[in-house]
């Protein structure tokens, strides 16, 4: 089978202008700016664990990237969730009220007097 030397030639290139475009993503400039250190909890990352490193935009607005990356930390994946967590409990104005909460649909002490006989026997 022979070897097509311009298809070759075309996926490299291909290829290269898709990592070129990456490059330009708000994540890999945070990367290149900052050191692998989650901002939170001080956990360092290596190229194994990278994909667990994130970045978080300070104003929640992922449209608003500037070059200088003052809108960005790099979180763990964790401390990211966490924060996102913060930032809709206070976007509500604290814990869930009362009437949004799911009614509790299961009784944990439902069987508990069996339970209790059995265990005597």
């Amino acid at each position: 089978m022979a070897i097509d030397n311009a298809k070759l030639d075309r996926i490299v290139a291909e290829a290269r202008r898709n990592a070129e475009q990456r490059e330009l993503g708000y994540r890999e400039r945070a990367l290149k700016m900052y050191p692998w250190v989650c901002g939170r909890c001080a956990r360092e990352f290596t190229r194994a664990n990278l994909q667990e490193l994130t970045v978080h935009h300070r104003n929640h607005d992922h449209d608003f990237n500037p070059p200088d990356g003052s809108n960005w930390e790099l979180l763990c994946v964790y401390c990211h969730d966490n924060e996102h967590s913060r930032h809709i409990d206070h976007v509500r104005g604290g814990v869930m009220a009362v009437d949004e909460a799911p009614a509790a649909t299961g009784n944990p002490f439902a069987d508990l007097k069996a339970m209790m006989e059995r265990g005597k026997k």
